[in-house]
């Protein structure tokens, strides 16, 4: 049954009367306002897999590497490293005069306890502390990582961009704090202060400038480079109700929408107040179904063939509505269309998508109508569309879906449980994802944590173990790709993670907005608005 929705009217009074209080409170000081696309309720980014947390985090964090706008990698946090004639032993420097927010200085020692904690979570910090021996202090602002084994993937590791992001935090927090256990502090060294006082959960989050932060001289490039916080303050707001985020961006109530209301963006287009995304490539953002592969049906694979021949990427995304420049339901690589390691590997099981085939195949499968759990963002602009028809297509098809609507926050804590379907498991989870979650081999999110036992995924598929392996010390880049094709092949079979498909992010920002980074999720360094 669908969640009940406030009404438009409703939530447009209590949404206007946020913001007319915010401004009250600071008459001087016109916030910088993103609304995000669902309620930020988590702050740790290594316990939390949500993109509102990551984007939270991008604000009081700061990284060591950083991918800049052509998908390079730079020193942010370091100043310089080193690796030696080998390859496994890497020496990192920290530029000077890095500060947390609580004034003690960043040192290596808080650098190493943030590594070996993100190293415990993700997909590719996980692979990256099985190949080393040991990571060490080697004076206040010098650490050295020393691999017990090649690892061909060092930088792009502690620069990976997007969940579960390699942040930077004090090293009594890092090291007292386990990675699925969300950090009680909110220390970081980034560009901005968190207001704690001022925090709604899941409504509004305010930042303020720190003007302690000391930005790299070179310009902003991507997620790299100066950072300058421009804005004194900045607020994450949230808006359940399309129109209302459609109304508060055209009259500048608000000057950035994560996501816009896909419906408004033929207006938006015509609005010369408005400037839409044009992120291409890595950042635009594939939608797939998360499958809990610990729990029956679905830890048998006719079932999730079954599942994936019912999943028309085409009707999927038509469900955006989008123009068609910004919709790509052909591609078939789970790399995402547009980015390096993008093949078409295992696609002709893709291509034949059709509810007669996922019928057959649930027959020859044996299902019995077991019910199935899937756990329904409601609150979210652009996952709820495309789920809608998802569940759709699978009951059509003959699955026994017990659709379960809630908003993001609340399905997201219990999507990294293993609990059984009657104490609050789950089946099916839609989502989305941003090639850089799923550009690199080592983090894909239906790849990477392939045999890890970690959830949300859980998958664990015998013949891309040796393939993982021989791609993660692989220096040479046409071996890497072929690798990389042979692993997309692997997972498209065993159905680790069905895509229904890649589309360009719909953000949207008001035009007197000057210094605006385009990659595809909002950061709002650099951002100030014309005089």
């Amino acid at each position: 049954m669908m969640m009940r929705r406030p009404l438009p009217g409703l939530l447009a009074a209590a949404a206007l009367a946020l913001l007319a209080g915010t401004a009250a409170a600071q008459p001087r000081d016109r916030p910088l306002r993103l609304v995000v696309n669902v309620g930020l309720q988590t702050l740790d980014p290594i316990s939390s897999p949500s993109f509102v947390t990551r984007n939270f985090a991008y604000m009081v964090y700061d990284t060591l590497v950083a991918m800049d706008g052509k998908g390079g990698y730079r020193p942010q946090m370091l100043e310089s490293w080193q690796a030696s004639p080998d390859r496994l032993r890497w020496t990192f420097r920290l530029r000077p005069g890095l500060e947390f927010h609580d004034g003690a200085p960043v040192t290596a020692e808080d650098a190493v306890a943030s590594i070996r904690r993100w190293g415990q979570r993700d997909s590719i910090g996980r692979r990256l502390m099985a190949a080393t021996r040991d990571i060490t202090v080697v004076d206040a602002a010098t650490f050295a990582l020393e691999l017990s084994q090649p690892f061909g993937h060092v930088i792009e590791a502690l620069g990976k961009p997007s969940v579960h992001v390699p942040f930077v935090m004090p090293a009594r927090i890092a090291a007292a704090t386990p990675p699925t256990t969300p950090a009680k502090e909110v220390v970081g060294s980034g560009p901005f202060l968190f207001s704690k006082d001022d925090w709604v959960p899941g409504e509004r989050t305010v930042f303020r400038r720190n003007p302690a932060y000391r930005p790299r001289e070179e310009p902003a490039d991507g997620l790299a480079g100066g950072k300058r916080p421009l804005a004194e303050r900045v607020e994450f707001l949230t808006m359940t109700d399309v129109s209302l985020r459609a109304a508060a961006i055209t009259r500048g109530e608000v000057d950035y929408l994560e996501y816009a209301p896909l419906d408004y963006l033929p207006a938006f287009r015509k609005d010369r107040n408005l400037v839409l995304s044009q992120a291409g490539g890595i950042s635009q953002i594939m939608g797939g179904l998360s499958i809990n592969h610990h729990l029956p049906p679905f830890d048998r694979l006719p079932m999730r063939r079954a599942l994936q021949a019912a999943l028309d990427r085409g009707e999927i995304v038509a469900a955006h509505g989008l123009p068609g420049d910004m919709a790509f339901p052909d591609c078939v690589s789970l790399y995402m269309c547009g980015t390096p390691s993008s093949n078409d590997a295992g696609g002709d099981i893709l291509r034949g998508a059709s509810l007669d085939r996922a019928r057959e195949l649930l027959r020859q499968a044996g299902y019995a109508k077991e019910r199935i759990v899937l756990l329904q963002p409601a609150d979210s602009a652009l996952i709820n569309p495309m789920a809608l028809v998802v569940i759709d297509r699978l009951k059509r098809a003959g699955f026994n879906l017990d659709v379960q609507a809630g908003d993001w926050s609340s399905i997201a804590g219990r999507w990294v449980g293993r609990e059984p379907i009657e104490r609050g498991g789950w089946n099916l989870v839609p989502v989305i994802y941003t090639g850089f979650d799923m550009a690199d081999p080592l983090s894909n999110v239906g790849i990477g944590y392939n045999c890890t036992g970690n959830q949300p995924w859980g998958y664990c598929v015998e013949a891309m173990t040796p393939v993982l392996a021989a791609y993660a010390t692989e220096g040479d880049p046409a071996r890497r790709k072929a690798l990389a094709a042979e692993l997309q092949r692997l997972a498209i079979e065993n159905v680790t993670f069905p895509t229904t498909g890649q589309f360009r992010s719909p953000a949207v920002w008001r035009a007197e907005l000057r210094g605006v980074i385009d990659v595809g999720f909002p950061v709002m360094w650099n951002i100030e608005r014309a005089k």
